[in-house]
């Protein structure tokens, strides 16, 4: 428990302490009060016959209130430290009481009948849903999930999961022949024509770069020729392969059919098959992966890949606007939904809620019970009777009261009906 939790616990506690001295007072202030009038009347009952009325229900409240209190006391003490045989019940029989509760329980509430029948009209699948579907009820359970998950992403230990990162990537990346698998894959893609976007955006940027870079290209053909070339000769020949060669790649990027297209595709299926069965191609796709996907590098990946999901995962889980909480509020309200709405899916859920408390009371309603004849067993004698009057005891000093009161109306009537019949 909290310190919070302590703290309220205590307040309770203290407000009932003063509750119970409030209704012990009043209790035993009837008592005296019914002394002084029994004394008052007995006294002035010859010069006063009417008076002798007033004394027996005095009388009569006397005995009650004392018959009460010593009924109350003997529960919890011996009545005025007198160790008179059947008092001070609950010290001396706590044990007792303790396996009593026990098989109380265990008798009428750990049953399998009694727990079918309950969770029966409690119809759990249909209130769970009817409550998650609910906005607030749907915030509320994904702020909770959201606290445990966030909470247990900060005491997770990294070096921990980084080792599994590293393990599943060195089995599920290193280990595998991935050569094969590409290649297929590849030529899937190259029969679907899905390289062709990749190839008019090839084109496309060549002819960007070539139409900017005119001088460039004439400058490199003026480099390249030989020297005694007149230098008007080499800008002819510059100028005429810069339009040759975007003429060229314009070819290529709107003519689906051009011969460079074929040639592009061929080589990709080529490419595709000898990595299938091509025994050095293999060789040399494995060991780019090896060189690319190294110790150390999947270290790297692994210790990278790690720190940002979990920075991640924590600032959505953090954050009450964040996508992810939207779409986990989302989940829950849709999962009450149906909860609530898909009579079949209820009841799958509620035979599944009925089996699994049906095998936990069947199996451990003895080690529960166990629990609450050992946990009494182990209490003190006098703090459990302390603990137990703080609860009850404002209610039992009510006994008193009316002990007081039936006791009164007892002996005036007693007294009166004597009077009748004998005098």
């Amino acid at each position: 428990m909290t310190s919070t939790g302590f703290g309220l616990a205590a307040e309770h506690d203290a407000a009932k302490a003063v509750a119970l001295r409030k209704m012990k007072r009043l209790a035993t202030g009837l008592l005296a009060t019914m002394a002084v009038i029994f004394t008052v009347a007995f006294a002035l009952q010859q010069n006063h016959p009417w008076l002798e009325y007033v004394r027996a229900a005095a009388e009569g409240g006397m005995v009650g209130a004392l018959a009460d209190w010593f009924a109350v006391t003997a529960l919890f003490k011996h009545p005025m430290g007198l160790k008179i045989p059947h008092t001070a019940i609950i010290p001396r029989k706590k044990d007792q009481i303790g396996e009593s509760l026990g098989e109380f329980i265990q008798e009428n509430f750990l049953s399998r009948d009694v727990i079918d029948t309950k969770l029966s009209q409690f119809n759990v699948s249909r209130n769970v849903g009817v409550w998650l579907a609910k906005e607030e009820s749907a915030t509320r359970v994904a702020q909770e999930v959201a606290t445990v998950a966030g909470a247990a992403l900060e005491v997770l230990n990294d070096k921990d999961i980084l080792a599994l990162l590293e393990s599943l990537a060195k089995k599920h990346m290193l280990a595998p022949e991935w050569s094969s698998t590409l290649g297929r894959i590849m030529h899937r893609v190259v029969a679907d024509g899905h390289h062709k976007p990749a190839v008019d955006l090839l084109a496309e940027r060549v002819e960007q770069w070539a139409a900017g870079n005119k001088d460039m290209i004439v400058s490199l053909v003026a480099e390249r020729s030989p020297s005694w070339v007149p230098a008007m000769v080499d800008t002819l020949m510059g100028e005429k392969l810069h339009r040759e060669l975007i003429k060229f790649v314009r070819a290529v990027r709107f003519d689906p059919r051009h011969s460079m297209r074929m040639s592009i595709d061929a080589w990709l299926e080529k490419f595709a098959a000898d990595m299938q069965v091509d025994p050095e191609m293999i060789g040399k796709v494995e060991a780019l992966k090896h060189s690319l996907l190294g110790d150390a590098q999947l270290r790297d990946l692994a210790a990278t890949s790690w720190s940002s999901i979990k920075a991640a995962l924590i600032e959505s889980m953090q954050n009450p606007s964040s996508e992810l909480r939207k779409s986990l509020i989302a989940a829950i309200r849709d999962l009450g939904g149906r909860l609530r709405d898909d009579e079949l899916l209820a009841a799958k859920i509620n035979g599944w809620v009925s089996n699994a408390v049906g095998y936990v009371v069947e199996n451990y309603s003895g080690q529960i019970t166990s629990l609450i004849t050992e946990t009494v067993a182990r209490w003190d004698g006098k703090e459990t009777s302390e603990k137990i009057e703080l609860q009850v005891g404002r209610d039992l000093q009510f006994i008193r009261i009316n002990g007081t009161v039936v006791g009164s109306l007892a002996g005036l009537a007693i007294f009166t009906v004597a009077n009748a019949v004998l005098r």
